[in-house]
């Protein structure tokens, strides 16, 4: 169909949609007020307002809606051209409201229009476009292309990547029932304009979950010719993007579309030991542990964002291929209020492996207590919130049973702990032998190391070392550090003739600065705080 509009316009629409505009091809010219009058045409005040020509054509969601105003050289310009690439799939618009018949093998469907990404809105009621697209009469050009196969309409392209397809597994009828799938979710969605910037996109869920993105600068100084989402899609998800943009003389350019992501055969999640709204020590960690083993660790951490109430610098270490750690390069300052979101939903983690959810939690530091015993002086100092609260003599391990040296942290305390030596194979009967119930119980390794409560050996204490490895205290010392000790309290132990070993409790302390950077996948700081977080140069 095709016609002329006031003011010297041509109107034309796709033979395809003879069911939906017109019975078959024929001449229309706009009559009254928005009216499209003709042979078997619209007709009715619901029509676009104003002197609008309406162009469509569909194929499994695609939707494009042409309308200009006025006479005039400027109603005559091309409009901005937008083009949305979410992974395998490539939304175009039309560019300078040239329109092309799709090939006669890509028949056109009008009957797939109405699911389009503005809602439910019947072709044969233009008003109903109008106010699904909340824009005035004549200066707009609304296009949504969704589609299976790479299809020329309007100027634009909508296409899939066939190889990305193959790898899914995914039959084409069911591709075909599905509508067009996104199989690269980790890619996220990118949106650019031409002759034009964009002055809005929307990347929404069905459920409506908005998605966060950034932009680049345009170059007109109140837009932006190119936006991307931050964060990978969620897979299993249909998902609506919307954008809009305007050319130099304010023409708008809207294009919608609609599609779904993969649904991955193998997946992981991913948990922490931090509880929500939990008080730690100044010295805890964040820990991400994962369900299968992730080998594109560095797309893991850039997908991890701290805040934190106090300006922090850390950086984030691969313990293993399934755990990762954050730890400041220092301690977190006392009453630090921290959130943590790990992005993780649609991140290919692996080859064909992707994360189910997001990972979010949140966390206080509370009061700074910090304790260093001494094997060689017989003491352990002890900061409460950076101030020396004690010197107290102790008794380490004697020799043979040396308190290994180490910066730890506590992780348990209970109160009585049964101690017994047949935990390590010294059972009734053997030399060495003991099974004792000790009260105020601090633990700081996984072998059974603690600052406890020791009456029996207050005689030694601050003299020499008799313990089976702990760190003896008065009784009066360790119900105070007991009171007040928390997970993730820093325990340092100097001057033994033994070493710690690395993973013999959470040794994460252990690594000096430039160590603790070599175990991260970027090599880079991690700079936290009100605002978020960003990778730095270490």
């Amino acid at each position: 169909m095709s016609g002329d509009i006031s003011g010297g316009f041509r109107v034309r629409a796709h033979r395809g949609w003879s069911q939906g505009i017109a019975s078959r091809a024929g001449t229309a010219r706009v009559a009254g007020k928005g009216r499209l009058a003709g042979r078997g045409s619209l007709a009715g005040r619901g029509s676009l307002a104003g002197t609008a020509g309406l162009v469509g054509a569909g194929a499994a969601g695609l939707l494009v809606i042409a309308g200009c105003s006025g006479g005039g050289p400027a109603a005559q310009a091309a409009p901005a051209k937008v083009t949305i690439v979410s992974g395998n799939l490539t939304f175009s618009s039309a560019a300078g409201g040239t329109q092309r018949a799709a090939p006669a093998h890509q028949s056109l469907d009008h009957g797939a229009l109405d699911h389009g990404a503005l809602g439910h809105v019947p072709v044969n009621h233009p008003a109903a476009y109008h106010r699904a697209t909340n824009h005035g009469a004549g200066n707009a050009v609304i296009a949504g292309l969704s589609g299976p196969r790479t299809l020329d309409v309007a100027s634009g392209v909508v296409s899939q990547g066939h190889a990305a397809e193959a790898a899914s597994g995914r039959s084409r009828a069911s591709r075909r029932a599905a509508g067009p799938v996104d199989l690269r979710p980790d890619l996220g969605v990118q949106v650019t304009a031409r002759d034009g910037t964009l002055t809005g996109v929307s990347v929404r869920t069905m459920t409506g979950t908005a998605v966060a993105g950034t932009t680049r600068p345009g170059t007109y100084a109140s837009g932006s010719r190119s936006w991307r989402t931050r964060w990978a899609l969620a897979p299993s998800q249909a998902y609506r993007v919307t954008a809009t943009a305007v050319d130099s003389r304010g023409q708008r350019t809207v294009m919608a579309s609609t599609f779904r992501t993969l649904r991955p055969r193998r997946t992981v999640t991913a948990a922490t030991v931090l509880g929500a709204g939990e008080t730690v020590g100044v010295g805890m960690p964040i820990t991400i542990n994962f369900s299968r083993p992730v080998t594109d660790q560095a797309v893991v951490e850039r997908a991890l964002q701290i805040w934190s109430s106090r300006p922090v610098t850390g950086a984030w270490y691969w313990v293993d291929s399934t755990s990762v750690w954050f730890r400041p390069r220092h301690y977190w300052p006392a009453h630090t209020r921290v959130r943590f979101t790990a992005h993780l939903a649609g991140l290919q983690v692996a080859p064909g492996v992707y994360a189910r959810a997001d990972l979010t939690q949140h966390f206080r530091i509370g009061d700074s207590l910090i304790a260093v015993a001494s094997a060689a002086t017989h003491h352990m100092k002890v900061w409460w919130n950076g101030r020396l609260a004690g010197d107290w003599p102790v008794s380490t391990g004697r020799p043979g049973m040396d308190t290994p040296d180490g910066r730890y942290l506590s992780f348990a305390k209970g109160s009585p702990v049964d101690m017994n030596s047949a935990s390590y194979g010294v059972g009734p009967g053997m030399p060495g032998y003991y099974n004792e119930l000790v009260y105020d119980a601090v633990q700081f390794t996984f072998s059974g190391d603690y600052v406890h409560s020791a009456p029996w050996s207050v005689g030694e204490q601050g003299i020499t070392n008799v313990s089976h490895g702990c760190v003896n205290v008065a009784p009066g010392y360790a119900a105070w550090f007991y009171g007040r000790s928390v997970v993730g309290d820093p325990i340092s132990v100097v001057g033994s003739p033994v070493a710690g070993t690395w993973g013999d409790g959470w040794t994460i302390y252990f690594l000096g600065w430039r160590k603790l950077l070599a175990g991260s996948a970027t090599g880079d700081a991690v700079r936290a705080g009100p605002a978020g977080s960003r990778l730095v140069a270490a």
